[in-house]
């Protein structure tokens, strides 16, 4: 099965499709695809989304791993940067500020008829990604290279096994979650 999703592009966009139909769902189920619920989030009123996010953050961890161990994905590191941080995380936080969506709940905002995501979010999703498109060469000749990460992951950061570092993770944002339900949030 696994051959003939990575050698089909037509099943590729199929999969892709279910699973983003999914994700929607349960963004919508979550109810994090809500301004109020993101208002709340950004207020620090209510920590739904957070608490949705650091859930798929241990999902992931999990499936990766699954995944991992079953020879269907390798463990691929990336780099990054100060110089590109900074200015992409303010740009996304003024985006997400001003309309209250990120791209994946504004993406399930339109599908249950949110008119402030459609008319909003899905032009400055398109106009950011042509801007970035543009400048991309700008970006990488100079704010990529303005104090560099390099590629080091947390295990290695902190000499542990990838299986520690992921645990410690998990229990850290379990520990949180705990802490928020007993101040009633």
């Amino acid at each position: 099965m696994l051959q003939t999703i990575r050698s089909n592009k037509s099943v590729q966009l199929v999969f892709g499709l279910l699973m983003g139909v999914c994700f929607g769902f349960f963004l919508d189920r979550a109810g994090v695809d809500r301004y109020e619920v993101i208002l709340g989030q950004l207020l620090l009123r209510d920590f739904t989304v957070l608490k949705v996010m650091g859930s798929a953050v241990i999902v992931g961890m999990a499936g990766f791993f699954a995944m991992r161990r079953l020879g269907w994905v390798e463990y691929q590191k990336t780099h990054g940067s100060v110089g590109a941080t900074i200015p992409g995380g303010l740009i996304f936080g003024v985006g997400f500020g001003l309309l209250g969506y990120c791209p994946g709940t504004m993406a399930a905002a339109m599908g249950h008829g949110a008119l402030d995501a459609l008319i909003g979010g899905l032009p400055g999703i398109i106009l950011g990604s042509w801007l970035y498109v543009i400048s991309q060469k700008f970006w990488q000749s100079t704010a990529e290279r303005i104090i560099p990460f390099g590629d080091i992951t947390f295990d290695e950061l902190f000499g542990v096994s990838r299986w520690k570092a992921a645990l410690t993770c998990v229990g850290i944002l379990v520990a949180l979650f705990i802490a928020l339900e007993l101040a009633g949030y």
